[in-house]
């Protein structure tokens, strides 16, 4: 039996505020979305130019409060062929992003970017 990874599910606070972050900061690409305002949520699905897995941004309407990421959850990876000018780049947009860093005993080959709602995704460096 095989299983094929399809999708990775966040809610999020700001749609739009988090299409324009994974739109410009990742150069993710909306794939489709699904609205069902009877039932006031709202599904993106966003894929690298590939489309072979997705992020799916869902949108509660109205949410009281910020939702809560849990100590269970660690982070979204992508690869980037320029780390260094992706990390300037996203300084310059004004996103929280780290120092560039490695494994104990490697040189540094990534970093982190903080998305609108707390999301840290980690900027690899591709090979």
């Amino acid at each position: 039996m095989n299983y094929k990874m399809l999708h990775t599910c966040i809610r999020v606070m700001d749609l739009e505020k988090s299409l324009k972050f994974y739109k410009e900061a990742l150069g993710l690409i909306e794939q489709k979305r699904k609205d069902f305002p009877e039932h006031k949520f709202t599904l993106v699905y966003l894929s690298d130019e590939s489309g072979n897995y997705e992020l799916e941004l869902t949108y509660n309407y109205n949410p009281d409060k910020p939702y809560e990421i849990g100590n269970g959850f660690s982070h979204i990876a992508v690869a980037v062929d320029d780390l260094e000018g992706s990390r300037e780049r996203h300084k310059e947009m004004g996103y929280e992003v780290t120092k560039l860093m490695g494994l104990p005993g490697s040189p540094p080959r990534y970093y982190f970017v903080t998305d609108p709602d707390g999301y840290e995704v980690e900027v690899i460096r591709g090979n």
